[in-house]
């Protein structure tokens, strides 16, 4: 299993429109975080979590020709607005892409982009997404498969609103969390690598700051921690030279070989 992040920023993304901060203007490559998103290659099928707004560059930075599928986190716009771009690789694969989340989220997306779920178009080209809606029952925890790929979804607190977490095999990701719940602890139990909410030093209402994603993180005890939905206050370079072993900062085109 290979997984790239394709975005690891904040919903403004880094450096931020009209923002003169250090991060903002830095030249670091690492300082320039699309908005969060990630790919994941498994047994000759590409799954994604969440279509960005800048879904489209991550895609070409990427490489990407094929997608198998898609998993959604929950349905805020710096996570889902780039759902219309998937309509490219209906035309490529001409087919249907199956995306999965639970029933709140999948009628939030299918009321926002009707378009995407009606029937497959006949036409040869395609000139609008055309998605296949599978709902997963809204459980603290539930396994389902892709093919013949095992996942376990999680539910996730975030702010009043809920999210889901993803497992695949040895690997988690966990975006937009400020309180995980016990069953999602247990759903964690094991796991070698995890891509985790951090959205600043200082608390958020609704994502986890470093403090306690580090207290997280020294719970679950995972070989290696990728912290990621990071905000303009997070400098790369100052930043991975406080984290402790086994936790590194995110940035946009990391691979993780699994």
């Amino acid at each position: 299993m290979k997984v790239t992040i394709l975005g690891c920023g904040h919903s403004l993304g880094v450096p931020i429109i009209g923002c003169n901060c250090e991060v903002c203007c830095s030249d670091n490559p690492k300082n320039k975080r699309l908005r969060v998103s990630i790919l994941i290659e498994i047994n000759g099928l590409n799954i994604v979590i969440d279509t960005s707004p800048d879904f489209r560059e991550q895609m070409l930075r990427a490489g990407i020709k094929k997608i198998d599928a898609v998993l959604y986190t929950h349905d805020h716009a710096d996570h889902i607005h780039g759902l219309d771009d998937l309509r490219q690789f209906n035309a490529l694969q001409n087919d249907i892409i199956p995306v999965f989340s639970n029933g709140e989220i999948i009628d939030s997306l299918q009321k926002r982009f009707s378009y995407a779920f009606l029937p497959k178009p006949t036409e040869n080209a395609m000139f609008r997404p055309s998605l296949e809606a599978n709902i997963l029952p809204d459980l603290p925890q539930y396994d389902f498969n892709i093919g013949k790929i095992s996942i376990k979804s999680f539910r996730q607190q975030h702010g009043k609103s809920s999210t889901i977490g993803y497992r695949i095999g040895d690997f988690a990701y966990s975006t937009d969390v400020n309180v995980m719940p016990e069953a999602s602890f247990e759903a964690l139990n094991g796991i070698k690598y995890w891509v985790v909410d951090c959205l600043r030093y200082t608390p958020s209402y609704s994502h986890s700051h470093l403090e306690l994603t580090l207290e997280w993180i020294n719970r679950i005890k995972p070989k290696q921690a990728i912290l990621t939905h990071m905000a303009h206050e997070f400098d790369y370079d100052k930043l991975s030279g406080e984290l402790p072993a086994g936790v590194l900062a995110g940035f946009d085109g990391m691979v993780l070989e699994m």
